[in-house]
């Protein structure tokens, strides 16, 4: 059998996101799991950190690779990501899914095709779907 080395890596940068969701790692952790099995893929594994005096990471490594966010609560600010190999799991649906939790004022969002050749660069889909909301 031959396996495809194709994937999808989607980045984002939100701001203007509420303390209270950003400064919680249990909260975060719970809705990156729920965003992981949304777009279809397959959780293996958590790890969550809370720091001190604020601030959370939350690692969910898939089957297909990961779903991760970094959270700056007294900035608004989180950077999330999740890359997926294969055709069938789409990194974006898990994005788009922490963006209707977090509900950002201003967020910024690249894909990368990769896998395929030279990494290419394109406009996320998530977006997009905001622009038109």
């Amino acid at each position: 059998m031959e396996y495809s080395t194709f994937g999808r890596h989607v980045a984002i940068d939100t701001w203007g996101v509420d303390f209270e969701k950003l400064n919680s790692a249990e909260f975060l952790q719970n809705h990156m799991v729920e965003a992981a099995e949304a777009c279809g893929a397959t959780v293996l594994s958590v790890q969550a950190k809370q720091f001190e005096p604020q601030g959370a990471t939350v690692l969910v490594l898939l089957s297909e690779s990961h779903i991760s966010i970094h959270t700056y609560p007294e900035r608004g600010f989180a950077a999330l990501d999740c890359y997926t190999c294969g055709e069938t799991v789409d990194p974006e649906l898990a994005i788009q899914y922490m963006v209707n939790i977090l509900q950002p004022e201003k967020m910024y969002a690249r894909k990368l095709i990769r896998g395929v050749g030279e990494m290419e660069v394109v406009e996320s889909d998530v977006l997009k779907q905001k622009q038109n909301a």
